[in-house]
Parts: C-alpha cells; structure tokens; sequence
C-alpha cells in the first residue's frame, strides 16, 4: 500500500463505525497507546540530554497520534469523541494493560519499559495489518512504521546503557527485572479475541517474534533475560496499577475543570 492509498484509506476510516466488540478492542489498543504517550511527555526537560528531549517527545507525539485514532475508532460505536474517552472515563473504564501503566522511575527504567513495549508493538501491528477490519488495517499500517523508529531507539539505548559504565549497566539490568513481571499480560488471549477472530490480532501468537527479537537484544548486551513471576495484571478488565490514579488525575484535570473550552 503506498502513501496515497493509505492516506485514502484512513480518511475512509473515519467514517467507519465500529461494532461494539471491535470498539473494545480498540480502546484496549488505544489506552496503551495514550497512557505511554503521558508518561513519555513527563520527560520533556528532564531527559539526560537535549536530543532526549525531542526523541521521546517526539515518540510520545507518534503515540498520542496511534491513540487518536484507534480511539476515535472505538468512540463511533456509541457517539463518545477521542477527548471523551481520553479525559472523562475513570480508572476502571480504562483498558490499558500494567506495561504501560508503569511510574518512569530514572532514565533506565523507561528505556526498559520501552524496549518491551516497542517490541511488542512492532510485532503487534505487523500482524494487525492483515486485519478483516479495514480501520484496524490502515492504522496498523501507518503505525508500524513509526514504531520501526520507537523499537530501534529503545534497542540502541538498552545496549548504550548494558555496555556503558558499571552503573548504567547496573540500572539498566535493575530496570529490567522490575519490568518484566509486567510482560506476560500482553500475551494472553481473552475472550473478546475469540470473538474478533481474523480481526483482532492474537496476543499469544506474538509472542514467538517477541522473544526472538528480545532474545536478539540481550545476547548482543551480554544480558540474561529476567526470572520474574508475571504479575497479576487486569488492566483489560479495569483493574489497574496503583501509579494509574494519579497519571489520570495529572492527565484530565484541565479538561474536567474547564470542560467544552476550546483554545
């Protein structure tokens, strides 16, 4: 698919409707893609140096762009807009899974949590390309190739970070085991996939090309991949982390303050 025909589809896509197991679908999608996009936006000048700053923002751009659109996608099954869904549901009604949800802690941390998260992504999208559903398709196929880019930063950071000093290398494997126990929960398949066979990616098949891309990563770091238990999770269902309040507090509080203004 080139440029125009892409550029075509997606405008034909905003005036799909999604059904409403398909809505859920992509609010599980673009939950994820929002919450990351807010924590990646709080290293704006803290970042340990300038380029940082335009990177992760920049990522964090193309991420509130993915989140836009799948939410938009979602809102047309019962008339809520993207903002609706972004700044007026509550903890509970958010789907996003624990990955994302995680605090940023040093610059480590979130080079861990986005190492996992890119690579998931990649493999995600690269599959949901071939999706029945032609939104799905078409917002798939423009955010792989922005999270190419997201995959490639966080692989080159986590083996600058593995082969730099004793310390970085010492944040960066801490960072990791804190990540991991995180990790499983992207992988399993719940019910509403059974219900959007051919539409829906399955989560458990993107696990192979994952761990070998992970697995690729580490061995050229010198790193083991970490024993951790998976955490509980449930994000999916509503249940959330704890750091998940106060982000969504920070996130909507300007909208809920001042809601319909327009700037």
């Amino acid at each position: 698919m080139d440029e125009l025909d892409l550029a075509a589809e997606l405008t034909g896509a905003e005036n799909a409707i999604a059904s409403t197991a398909v809505a859920e679908y992509a609010m599980w999608l673009g939950d994820d893609a929002l919450i990351l996009a807010q924590q990646l936006g709080a290293w704006i000048a803290h970042t340990p140096e300038l380029e940082e700053d335009v990177a992760l923002g920049n990522i964090g751009l193309d991420l509130l762009g993915h989140a836009r659109s799948l939410l938009h996608y979602a809102g047309t099954a019962d008339g809520r807009s993207e903002d609706d869904l972004a700044y007026f549901r509550d903890e509970p009604e958010f789907r996003s899974a624990w990955l994302f949800e995680q605090p940023n802690g040093d610059f480590a941390q979130t080079i861990a949590r986005q190492l996992a998260a890119s690579v998931y992504l990649f493999e995600l999208y690269s599959q949901l390309r071939s999706s029945a559903d032609p939104t799905l398709a078409a917002i798939a196929e423009k955010s792989l190739k922005e999270v190419d880019y997201h995959r490639d930063h966080a692989v080159q950071w986590t083996l600058r970070l593995a082969g730099g000093t004793d310390e970085s290398r010492r944040r960066m494997v801490r960072a990791l085991h804190d990540v991991w126990p995180y990790i499983d929960e992207l992988f399993r398949d719940e019910p509403l996939i059974d219900d959007l066979e051919g539409i829906a990616a399955r989560p458990s098949l993107l696990r192979a090309g994952f761990d070998e891309t992970i697995r690729s990563v580490f061995d050229e770091a010198e790193l083991d991949i970490p024993e951790a238990k998976a955490s509980a999770g449930g994000g999916r269902h509503g249940r959330h982390f704890s750091e998940m309040g106060h982000l969504l507090a920070e996130m909507q509080v300007l909208a809920r303050q001042h809601p319909g203004a327009s700037w």
